[in-house]
């Protein structure tokens, strides 16, 4: 279901709890509510739908992917960018980004994966992440 999307910044900035099987309803909502966005957005956090939960979903290459419990354990060649972000008013803002990073997830049937992102997907990834860490650009 597509859920109303949360602009909050105290409650965004609220660090997220760890995902568990009661919250697979939450991760199938967070793809459809990124689908409902996908001209404007390319990853989501479930925070953003009101929910301090670790899941994330993001545009990987064309296809969505769910990650529940994401930790980044690695991460190289740290650049500059600026990024915008739907839950929050203004412009893009300045941020430091990694080229490349290791993450530790799990699938939504809670098998836990070890896998390496580069350039964009690391991008949002990472961006995600801190919103599950309750960091705001």
């Amino acid at each position: 279901m597509v859920k109303e999307l949360i602009h909050d910044p105290l409650f965004l900035g609220r660090k997220s709890v760890p995902a568990d099987k009661g919250d697979l309803q939450t991760a199938q909502d967070l793809l459809d509510t990124l689908a409902a966005y996908k001209d404007t957005c390319v990853g989501m956090a479930a925070n953003m739908i009101g929910v301090c939960k670790r899941i994330i979903a993001f545009d990987n290459g064309g296809t969505y992917m769910l990650m529940l419990n994401p930790e980044i354990v690695k991460a190289a060649g740290e650049y500059e960018t600026e990024e915008g972000c739907l839950s929050l008013l203004g412009g893009p803002r300045k941020t430091k980004r990694y080229e490349k990073i290791k993450v530790r997830y799990q699938t939504v049937d809670f098998q836990t994966r070890l896998k390496t992102f580069t350039g964009w997907t690391a991008q949002i990834i990472q961006h995600e992440i801190d919103h599950c860490n309750g960091i705001l650009i």
